[in-house]
C-alpha cells in the first residue's frame, strides 16, 4: 500500500536528538530551537522568528498580537484547516468567510473589501499548497483600512510572491512543522513577526506572559510576570528532528518538486483531454511541491476515484470541508457574498501522495492508475 503521506526522516535525526540531550536542556529554547530560529530569520529575512509548538499556536499568537477582541471581525477564507478561525474565534471575534478563486483555491483578493466594515480588524489570508495569495492587492486594501494581516503559511515554508518569502509580507507568519509538512517535529510551528515592536510582547507571551527572554539573556536579574501569555514553546528534542531536516532544506525541497513535476507531466494528457484539471501556479508565485491534487468532475467521481485507487493499493483523500458549512462555523461566522466556488471547489479535489520518500516508480504507479480510472 502506497501511503498518502509519511513524514519526512533523513535518517540523522537521531544524532540531534542525542545531542539535545547530552546538553542537559531538553525544555524549550535550548541550542536547536536557537539553531531553527535562526535558519528562518536568516532564510526569510524576517525581524524574529519564534519556534511554537504547532502552527495552531503561532495563529493563536498572532491573534493576541492583533489584540483581537470579542465583537471584532476577521476576513479570512472558508476553504482551510479549523486553526485558522480558531485562532481569532477563542477571542470573542467573529468570522467572516468569503470566496476563493478556483485557480489557486486561495482567498479572492477582489472580494475582501466589500466584506470589510467598521468592525473588521484583521485579514487572514492562506497560502493553499504553498501557492501564494495575490498579496500585493490584500496588503493594499489592509493600509487603506488600517487592518493587520496575518499569513497562515503553514504549507508555504521556501514558497515566494514576486521573491518575497511567504509568511513576511503580513504583519506576521505562521508556519507548521506537523508531520504532513515538508518540514517536521512531530507537531511544531513558527511565528514571524515583520515589525520588530511586536517583539518584545510576543516573546512575553510566548513564555507564560514573563519576561523569562530578557532574563535568559542577561538583560534583567530576574524574571517577573508582565502580561498575558501561555506556554508556546517546544521541546529542544523536537526542534532536534527539525533542524536535522533544515539542514538538508534545499536537497529536500528539491525532491519534493520533482515528484511534483513528475505528477504534472504524466497527469497532462488527462488534463488536454478534459478529464481532470490540475494545479496553476500564477506567475510570480514559487511553491515547494507541498501538495499534488488533481480536480474531478464533481464529488461522486471523487468518490469512484478513491475506491479505485484504494483498490489498487493507493491512499488518496480529500481536503477541507469548508468552515462555514460545519456547525462551528455556522455559530461563530458568517458567509459574505455569493459561495459560487468554495462548495464546488473543494468536492471536486483530490490529494495524491506526495511526500520526501515518495519514489519516481511510485509516482509512475500511481499516474497510471488514475490514467487506469479514466480509460486513458
Amino acid at each position: 500500500m502506497i501511503r498518502f503521506n509519511e513524514p519526512p526522516y533523513t535518517g540523522k535525526e537521531m544524532k540531534n536528538i542525542q545531542k539535545a540531550i547530552e546538553n542537559m536542556h531538553i525544555c524549550g529554547d535550548g541550542e536547536f530551537t536557537k539553531k531553527c530560529s535562526e535558519y528562518l530569520e536568516r532564510t526569510t529575512g524576517t525581524a524574529k522568528c519564534l519556534l511554537t509548538t504547532s502552527c495552531t499556536h503561532a495563529l493563536e499568537m498572532a491573534a493576541l498580537l492583533c489584540d483581537l477582541k470579542e465583537g471584532d471581525e476577521v476576513i479570512l477564507p472558508s476553504y482551510t484547516f479549523v486553526s485558522t478561525a480558531d485562532a481569532f474565534v477563542l477571542r470573542g471575534a467573529k468570522a467572516v468567510f468569503v470566496d476563493i478563486r478556483p485557480d489557486t483555491m486561495n482567498i479572492d483578493e477582489t472580494l475582501i473589501e466589500d466584506a470589510i466594515t467598521e468592525k473588521t480588524k484583521a485579514i487572514f489570508v492562506v497560502h493553499y499548497a504553498g501557492v501564494a495569495c495575490e498579496m500585493d492587492t490584500i496588503m493594499e486594501i489592509a493600509d487603506r483600512h488600517h487592518l493587520m494581516v496575518v499569513e497562515d503559511a503553514a504549507q508555504a515554508i521556501m514558497c515566494t510572491y514576486k521573491g518575497k518569502p511567504l509568511g513576511t509580507i503580513g504583519d506576521f507568519g505562521c508556519y507548521s512543522f506537523h508531520e504532513t509538512k515538508n518540514f517536521s517535529m512531530g507537531e511544531g510551528g513558527a511565528l514571524l513577526i515583520r515589525n520588530p515592536e511586536y517583539i518584545e510582547n510576543a516573546e512575553i507571551l510566548r513564555e507564560k506572559g514573563t519576561d523569562r527572554s530578557k532574563y535568559f539573556r542577561g538583560q534583567v536579574d530576574k524574571y517577573r510576570w508582565m502580561n498575558l501569555g501561555s506556554s508556546y514553546l517546544p521541546s529542544d528534542i523536537n526542534a532536534a528532528y527539525l533542524y536535522t531536516q533544515l539542514e538538508m532544506a534545499e536537497q529536500i525541497n528539491e525532491v519534493r518538486l520533482a515528484r511534483w513535476k513528475q505528477y504534472y507531466e504524466l497527469l497532462s494528457p488527462l488534463k488536454e483531454a478534459g478529464k481532470i484539471e490540475l494545479p496553476i501556479i500564477p506567475e510570480g508565485c514559487v511553491h515547494n511541491g507541498h501538495m499534488f491534487y488533481i480536480k474531478t468532475k464533481d464529488m461522486e467521481e471523487r468518490t469512484s476515484l478513491i475506491d479505485f485507487m484504494k483498490a489498487n493499493d493507493v491512499l488518496t483523500v480529500f481536503h477541507y470541508v469548508p468552515l462555514h458549512s460545519a456547525p462551528a462555523g455556522i455559530k461563530f461566522g458568517r458567509f459574505h457574498g455569493e459561495d459560487k466556488y468554495t462548495t464546488r471547489e473543494s468536492e471536486r479535489l483530490l490529494r495524491l501522495p506526495m511526500f520526501y520518500q515518495l519514489k519516481e516508480e511510485e509516482v509512475d504507479y500511481i499516474a497510471g492508475k488514475v490514467k487506469e480510472f479514466y480509460g486513458a
